[in-house]
C-alpha cells in the first residue's frame, strides 16, 4: 500500500503577505498529486501540537511541514514511525526575497516540489541491532594517570573496565615524579602527586581488571562488538603469549609520552652530565638527592635549558605544555636541599598559564634562581671538569659564560601513538603506487605501503582495520580529529585518546581529560546500542546499505572512508562494519556505481529533489543554479543569512547534503542535463586544523573535481559551471555574494544548452 503523504503550509512568519498560499495550495495538490493538504498559522507550540493530532487523525506515514527552519525547532516528538521534513519557507524564501515577486513566489513552489519529491521516496529509518548483544565495557589502554583516572571514572558510573599497562607497574611518567607542580592555592608550594592513592583506588576497585605487562595484540570487530587479544608485553611477536581475550564497547586510548630526543649541539649523549629534565626528575625519586652522572658528586649549581629541540623547526615546533613548569619545580628541588645551591634557567619564552603565573613568581622570588631569556649555542667541559654553558643573551645584547655541576634539558613530550614520520611516509608511498613514473616504482611504492600501514614497531592498539591497525595521526604524532567541535573523537569511532597522547598537558589537564574520555566511552556503547551514531550526526539512526551485487571491488569507498568503517575481502569487496560509521555518506559519494545508500538519504533521494525543481526554459532568461550545501556549516550559514533578512539570489536552488563528500557526480550530470546552468559545492573548511565535521569529506569533494570537470567537458560544457566553495559557519554574510558572482558567471558564459532537451 502507497504511503500516505501529507502537507501543512504555515501561513505566518509573513509568509502569507509574501507568497500566494493558494497557489501553493495547487502544487501540493494538483501538481503533486498529495491527497492531504492543510494551511496552518504557525508550526509552533500549539499549532503544532495541532499539526500532531492532524497527522495521527489521518494515519499519515510522510510528512512536509512548509514554515521554519529545523534548525528553529522546538524539541517535538511526533509519532512513531512517520517521516517528517521541514521546508524552511521563512528563512529561505520569505526573509531573504522581495514580497509578492515572481521570482520569490517560484523559489516557494520548487522547495515545496523538491521536498515533496524527497519525502516520497524515503522509506522509514529502522536502527541498526547486530545480531550480538552490544558489550559495555570499557577498555583503557595505558596505566599512567591517565588511563587510571579514566578507568576509575567508568567504573564508578557502573561500568566494567578492563585496565592494559604495558609496563610491569601502574603509575606512568607520574610514578617516577618526586614531587607535583602546585596545584591549589595559593599556588606556591610543591605537592605530592597522589599517584600511590590513585593506583591503590583502582587496583581495589571491584570492576577494574587490571593487566600490567600486557599490550593489545589485536582488535577486531567495531564499537559495541571490539574483540580484544592482550599478549604479553616485552615479547618475540613471532610467538607471541596471549594473556586473555575478551569483548569490549568502547576504547580510551591513555598511552601516554615519550621524551624527544634534544638538540645534538647541546652534547646530549655525549657528555654525560648533561641530561634531560626527566633523568633528573626519576634521579631525585629515587636518590633523594641531585648527583652528577659522571662521577657521583652532590650538585650545587645547574643549568636548566628550556625547549631543549621543542619549538625547533628540525624536530617539533610545538610547545610540550610542562616543560617550564617542570624547570620551575626541580629549580626549587636544588634549592630545598642547599640554600647555597644556583639554579639558572635559559628560555625564549616562558609559558606557565592561568593560575600557575602564581608559581611562576613564587620562583622569581628566589634569590638563588636566576631566570635569563638568551639563546643556548654551546655546552662543553671545561679544563676543571664543570661545564660551561655559552648563551647568547638576547635580554642584554651580550655574550654570556655559565659555569655548571649539571646541565638539564627540557625535553619536549611526543605522543606515544604510531609514528608520525611512518605516516607521512606512507601517505607518500601512496601516492608512488598509484602517479609513479614505471611499473617498477608503482610497485616498490605498493609494498611500501604494504610494509607502512602496520607502523613496523610502533603499532599500539594493533586494530584489524584495512586502513591500518592505529589510529591516524597528525604531523607530529597527535592522533587526528575534529581538534574544534569534538576533540576526543578519533577518526576510528569509539576509540578516545585522551591526556598526553591527545595533545601535550600536564597533570591535572590529563585528569580532566581523561573524564571527558571515560564519558565519551559511555556514551558511544550507550547510542550503539540504540543503533545510533556518535558525532557529528549525533542520534541518528540511519545506516549505509551496499547492493553488493553491483559493486565492481574498486576499492574508493573503502580508501576513502574517513573513519575507516569499512574492511575488504581477498577480492576487494567492501565489508561493513556499521557500528564504526558516522554516517556522512562518504562512501556514497565515492561510488561510480551508486550501491551505497540510506533509508533516508540516497543517490535516488537527491536526484528526485534535482529532477523536481521547474527550471525554465533558455527563453525565460532565468537562470537556475543548484547549491548542494554541506548540512554543518553551510546551511545554518544559509540560516542566519535568513534571519539577518540578507538579500539572497532568488535562482539558485538549495539541496542540504550530510557531507560534501557524499556528493556523487551523477547528481551535478543529472543537474546539466536537465537544465541546470551552474552547480555550486559549498563544504566546510579543510586542512590540518579538520574544520570539516567528517575530516576528509570537504578535501575528497574538491580531489573528484577533475571527474566533474571531465564529465563537463564529455559534454561540451564549460568548467566554470561548477564551483567549490571552503566555508564555515561564520561566514554567512558571504553567502549572497557568493551567489551572485556565480550567477554573473553563468550570464557572461551563457544559458545552458541543454534546456528544454
Amino acid at each position: 500500500m502507497a504511503d500516505k503523504i501529507g502537507v501543512f503550509i504555515c501561513t505566518g512568519y509573513g509568509i502569507a503577505e509574501a507568497l500566494d498560499v493558494e497557489a501553493l495550495v495547487k502544487v501540493v495538490t494538483e501538481e503533486r498529486g498529495v491527497p492531504f493538504c492543510r494551511t496552518v498559522e504557525s508550526c509552533e507550540g500549539s499549532d503544532l501540537a495541532e499539526i500532531i493530532r492532524d497527522i495521527e487523525a489521518e494515519e499519515l506515514d510522510k510528512v512536509v511541514i512548509a514554515g521554519i527552519s529545523g534548525r528553529c525547532d522546538e524539541v517535538t516528538v511526533f509519532p512513531a514511525n512517520v517521516i517528517v521534513e521541514k521546508v524552511a519557507l521563512r528563512e529561505h524564501v520569505v526573509w531573504c526575497q522581495p514580497p509578492g515577486e515572481e521570482d520569490t513566489q517560484m523559489l516557494a513552489e520548487d522547495y515545496l516540489r523538491m521536498y515533496i519529491a524527497k519525502i516520497e521516496k524515503m522509506k522509514p529509518v529502522e536502527p541498526f541491532q547486530p545480531e550480538d548483544e552490544i558489550d559495555r565495557t570499557i577498555l583503557v589502554v595505558g596505566g599512567g594517570v591517565t588511563g587510571l583516572t579514566s578507568a576509575l571514572a567508568a567504573a564508578r558510573t557502573g561500568y566494567e573496565v578492563r585496565l592494559v599497562e604495558q609496563a610491569d607497574r601502574l603509575g606512568g611518567r607520574l610514578a617516577d615524579q618526586y614531587k607535583s607542580v602546585p596545584t591549589r592555592p595559593p599556588y606556591r608550594e610543591l605537592e605530592d602527586t597522589g599517584i600511590e592513592t590513585l593506583i591503590a583506588e583502582v587496583e581495589g576497585h571491584p570492576r577494574i581488571k587490571v593487566y600490567k605487562s600486557a599490550e593489545t595484540g589485536g582488535i577486531t570487530g567495531a564499537p559495541g562488538l571490539f574483540d580484544v587479544t592482550l599478549r604479553a608485553s616485552g615479547r618475540d611477536r613471532s610467538a607471541p603469549e596471549i594473556v586473555d581475550e575478551f569483548r569490549v564497547g568502547a576504547v580510551v586510548q591513555a598511552t601516554g609520552w615519550r621524551p624527544s630526543d634534544p638538540r645534538e649541539h647541546l652534547s646530549y649523549g655525549q657528555v654525560p652530565d648533561v641530561i634531560l629534565n626527566v633523568d633528573l626528575e626519576r634521579m631525585v625519586k629515587e636518590q633523594g638527592r641531585i648527583t652528577r652522572p659522571s662521577d657521583g658528586r652532590s650538585v650545587k649549581s645547574i643549568a636548566f635549558i628550556q625547549c631543549g629541540g621543542s619549538r625547533d623547526p628540525d624536530h617539533h615546533s610545538y610547545c610540550s605544555s610542562i616543560c617550564c613548569l617542570t624547570s620551575l619545580k626541580q629549580a626549587m628541588y636544588l634549592r630545598e636541599s642547599d640554600d647555597q645551591a644556583k639554579a639558572f634557567i635559559f628560555y625564549e619564552f616562558i609559558r606557565t598559564p592561568a593560575q600557575y603565573e602564581d608559581f611562576y613568581r613564587r620562583a622569581q622570588e628566589d634569590p638563588g634562581v636566576f631566570l635569563t631569556r638568551g639563546d643556548v649555542t654551546d655546552v662543553a667541559r671545561d679544563d676543571t671538569g664543570d661545564l660551561m654553558v655559552s648563551v647568547n643573551d638576547t635580554m642584554l645584547g651580550e655574550q654570556i659564560r655559565v659555569k655548571v655541576d649539571l646541565v638539564v634539558l627540557a625535553a619536549g613530550m611526543q605522543p606515544n601513538s604510531a609514528d608520525g614520520e611512518a605516516i607521512r611516509a606512507f601517505e607518500e608511498a601512496k601516492v608512488t603506487a598509484e602517479d609513479g613514473e614505471s611499473e617498477i616504482q608503482r610497485q616498490d611504492a605498493a609494498d611500501k605501503v604494504e610494509k607502512l600501514r602496520h607502523h613496523e614497531g610502533t603499532e599500539i592498539l594493533n586494530l584489524a582495520y584495512r586502513q591500518g591497525p592505529d589510529l591516524p595521526v597528525l604531523e607530529f604524532g597527535f592522533p587526528d580529529s575534529h581538534f574544534i567541535c569534538f576533540p576526543y573523537e578519533s577518526r576510528r569511532t569509539g576509540i578516545y585518546p585522551a591526556g598526553a597522547v591527545r595533545q601535550p598537558m600536564d597533570g591535572v589537564a590529563s585528569r580532566d581529560d581523561a573524564l571527558g574520555a571515560a564519558l565519551k566511552a559511555i556514551q558511544c556503547v550507550e547510542m550503539t546500542a540504540r543503533g545510533e551514531a556518535v558525532h557529528p550526526r549525533a542520534g541518528d539512526t540511519s545506516h549505509p546499505d551496499f547492493f553488493l551485487q553491483r559493486c565492481t571491488q574498486c576499492k574508493r569507498c573503502t580508501e576513502e572512508c574517513p573513519f575507516g568503517v569499512l574492511n575488504e575481502d581477498e577480492k576487494g569487496t567492501p565489508l561493513l562494519e556499521v557500528t564504526r560509521c558516522r554516517r556522512c555518506g562518504v562512501c556514497m559519494g565515492a561510488c561510480p556505481e551508486r550501491i551505497v545508500s540510506f533509508q533516508d538519504y540516497s543517490v535516488e533521494i537527491v536526484a528526485a529533489m534535482i529532477k523536481a525543481v521547474d527550471v525554465p526554459d533558455e527563453f525565460e532568461e532565468k537562470p537556475r543554479i543548484l547549491a548542494l550545501m554541506c548540512e554543518n556549516d553551510a546551511m545554518p550559514a544559509l540560516d542566519l543569512a535568513g534571519r539577518r533578512r540578507l538579500h539572497l539570489n532568488p535562482h539558485v536552488r538549495v539541496v542540504p547534503v550530510r557531507c560534501l563528500g557524499s556528493v556523487n557526480v551523477e547528481w551535478i550530470n543529472q543537474a546539466v542535463s536537465m537544465g541546470f546552468d551552474g552547480v555550486l559545492l559549498i563544504g566546510c573548511k579543510y586542512g590540518d586544523d579538520n574544520q570539516c565535521h567528517f575530516i576528509k569529506g570537504s578535501e575528497l569533494a574538491h580531489s573528484r573535481g577533475d571527474n566533474i570537470r571531465e564529465k563537463l567537458e564529455k559534454m561540451a560544457l564549460e568548467s566554470q559551471r561548477v564551483e567549490l566553495h571552503q566555508f564555515q559557519i561564520s561566514d554567512y554574510e558571504t553567502l549572497p555574494g557568493i551567489f551572485d558572482d556565480f550567477v554573473e558567471v553563468i550570464e557572461e558564459i551563457g544559458m545552458n544548452p541543454f534546456k528544454g532537451m
